[in-house]
């Protein structure tokens, strides 16, 4: 991202997810966030407070929240690609599910769920006609498959 796409950023106004451009750095959407959640939190001093202060509106809650659900869908989209990066690094399973605080079972669900839906938008683009297909290609996919099959402790080598 350049300075004029945070320059942007910075000056845009958030009050629904759809409102923040795609691949927007996570940290980018964490400062925005604190930003507004700072002047809320302003709310709870007491109105003689000895500094001036700037306190939140209605803007400010809104943007939170959407700024929140952002970052969650985020979070939420990366998961299975770090899962992957994980496994194919050398971690096991069990070590995996400690870190999502899961069962090793419920993290390679994850990990099939988060393969099966690429394979899916590399469908759509090979359907499409798209030149340079995004996600996952067949071979790509049999591969994370395969990394599923590990027992919870065994760890992919090479």
């Amino acid at each position: 991202m350049t300075v004029h796409e945070h320059a942007r950023w910075k000056s845009l106004t958030v009050r629904r997810p759809g409102d923040v451009p795609a691949a927007t750095p996570l940290a980018w959407q964490i400062d925005k966030h604190t930003e507004h959640n700072d002047r809320l939190m302003n709310l709870e001093l007491p109105a003689d407070f000895p500094y001036e202060v700037e306190r939140g509106d209605v803007g400010d809650a809104l943007a939170v929240i959407a700024l929140r659900e952002s970052m969650r869908r985020d979070l939420e989209a990366a998961r299975g690609v770090r899962v992957r990066q994980a496994v194919e690094l050398g971690a096991t399973w069990n070590e995996v599910a400690a870190a999502l605080d899961v069962t090793a079972d419920d993290a390679r669900a994850l990990l099939r769920a988060w393969v099966d839906g690429q394979r899916h938008l590399h469908q759509i683009d090979v359907a499409s006609g798209r030149k340079r297909p995004l996600s996952i290609d067949p071979e790509e996919y049999a591969a994370v498959l395969a990394l599923t099959e590990l027992g919870d402790d065994e760890a992919r080598h090479g």
